[in-house]
């Protein structure tokens, strides 16, 4: 038995030094951390349970680190919760995917959706290996995308969290791309296939930036939903989006302490300015809503006339969609509109509920929208927003026109509560557009007999009386929305909505 002994502890030896002390130098010189150096960043100390150490690819080449096939994974705790974890070891053939690691990964993420536990994902691989996938073996390598991509038949969804550690290429890119929240260093690069790859097939030379850095990934693509500096920086962002999520889709997401505004109640008097087409920046009324330092953006560089984001309010957790005045005045073109669908889809499917905050102009239109799908998106959101089964609370800020009010959750998406600022504007466009379209004879009229003076008299008229039209009373006077509220008390009519909606059911999505 010694000698058996002896003979495991220098396999596992052999195995935790992973690519060896010069693959392992050759990574801290290009600024990136090894595979188990950020497992230790992510978990709980102690809490380490790994699956797969001696394993070794089936094609062995002499002189080849094989440690673990180039991928690490396992069970641990973050933050006391149980979690997978899969970190892609670029020491070893540069972390490239095989029969051997995609069979460890595929097994993993079975488990993980059979036990209802987070997955979490250290990404930085080179893609496929060649030429152990060529011909036939790429044929029945064992990435079975069922098994890979979606939970197990009959078990609920569970979150997966994603960090791109540095060039991610082939399954890697496929995780970033499945991931609920995917974040990326600055240095780091999701695509489909690498430059070597993509200059060999069809002659365009490009650096991995180009390919698939930030600019690319997070900002056109909408694949990353973070950039963050380094490696610390973007492992302390997934364990901080774990905290907003359950374990899994059949479980409540998870509460915290309260805790009071960064901003006090009253800023909200003045934050939002009464004229409607002056400009302000929206994160900080939402400094003055939710609890201090919870808001954490989701796709923060793409889309930028809407914010989506995770928050608190009163502890509970909260899926923010709220309109950015300060890019495009609000108005939600085809990114916007992208990156918010795919936001009220995570937050439905984790149980958390949707705040939406509207001060938008309505839909950008125009031959650039339409070809860039702007119907197929307002058909999808309406749909997904109305069929939405966690608590939506609507809140008009100030104006809300067209599809813009439709999709930021107005009465024909069937709120749970839709309530407005006595600021709010309501109607299919904006008074002076509206103006312009229907009385667009009368004015044209008013010029030819009476001159310039006379028409810009008439327009005055006609828009203040379309003004009045807009206000709210009318709306609460029908009872089209719930009611008019002192934006002071913004924060507490959200809480309390949320509450009544879930009730005394679970607050899961598929509640009774």
């Amino acid at each position: 038995m010694d000698t058996h002994l002896d003979e495991l502890r220098e396999r596992r030896t052999e195995a935790l030094g992973m690519g060896g002390p010069r693959r392992i130098a050759r990574q801290h010189a290009s600024g990136r951390l090894t595979a188990r150096e950020r497992i230790d960043l992510l978990i709980d100390p102690g809490s380490w349970f790994e699956l797969g150490l001696l394993t070794k690819p089936e094609l062995r080449r002499e002189g080849d680190a094989t440690a673990a096939d180039g991928v690490v994974t396992g069970w641990a705790t973050v933050d006391g919760r149980r979690v997978a974890v899969i970190a892609i070891d670029a020491t070893v053939l540069s972390g490239t995917t095989a029969a051997v690691n995609a069979r460890k990964q595929t097994r993993l993420i079975t488990a993980a959706g059979r036990a209802g536990l987070p997955i979490i994902t250290l990404a930085d691989a080179d893609g496929g290996r060649m030429p152990d996938i060529m011909g036939w073996r790429f044929g029945g390598l064992p990435l079975d995308f069922k098994q890979f991509l979606t939970p197990p038949d009959g078990y609920p969804a569970v979150p997966r969290l994603v960090a791109a550690l540095g060039p991610c290429y082939g399954d890697s890119a496929l995780q970033a791309a499945a991931g609920h929240f995917t974040v990326m260093t600055e240095q780091a690069s999701v695509a489909l296939s690498g430059p070597s790859v993509v200059s060999t097939a069809i002659a365009e030379n490009v650096t991995h930036l180009d390919l698939g850095g930030p600019g690319v990934a997070a900002v056109e693509a909408g694949t990353a939903h973070a950039v963050v500096a380094d490696e610390q920086a973007a492992i302390a962002w997934v364990r901080r989006a774990l905290g907003y999520l359950p374990d899994h889709a059949a479980a409540a997401a998870p509460v915290a302490v309260p805790q009071p505004p960064a901003t006090d109640a009253e800023a909200l008097l003045t934050l939002v300015p009464t004229e409607r087409k002056r400009g302000y920046d929206m994160r900080k009324v939402l400094a003055a809503i939710v609890d201090r330092d919870s808001l954490l953006q989701w796709c923060e560089t793409r889309g930028k006339s809407v914010i989506t984001a995770l928050a608190r309010i009163e502890g509970g957790p909260v899926g923010i969609v709220a309109s950015q005045p300060m890019q495009r005045a609000g108005t939600l073109d085809v990114e916007a509109l992208d990156k918010y669908l795919g936001f009220i889809e995570i937050c439905d499917t984790f149980n958390i509920p949707l705040v939406m905050l509207h001060d938008v102009p309505g839909l950008m239109i125009g031959t650039q929208e339409e070809r860039r799908g702007v119907l197929r998106y307002l058909e999808r959101i309406a749909v997904r927003l109305s069929t939405a089964m966690v608590p939506r609370i609507s809140v008009i800020m100030r104006k809300s026109y067209g599809g813009g009010y439709f999709l930021m959750g107005g009465s024909q998406t069937a709120p749970d509560m839709l309530v407005c600022w006595p600021t709010a504007e309501l109607g299919f466009m904006a008074p002076e557009a509206g103006v312009r379209t229907v009385h667009r004879g009368d004015l044209e009229r008013e010029l030819a007999q009476g001159g310039t003076e006379a028409r810009d008299r008439l327009f005055g008229k006609l828009t203040e009386e379309w003004q009045l039209e807009s206000e709210p009373w009318e709306a609460a006077a029908h009872f089209y929305v719930d009611d008019v509220i002192d934006p002071r008390d913004t924060r507490r009519v959200i809480a309390t909505a949320i509450d009544v909606t879930w009730g005394n059911h679970e607050r899961v999505r598929h509640r009774p």
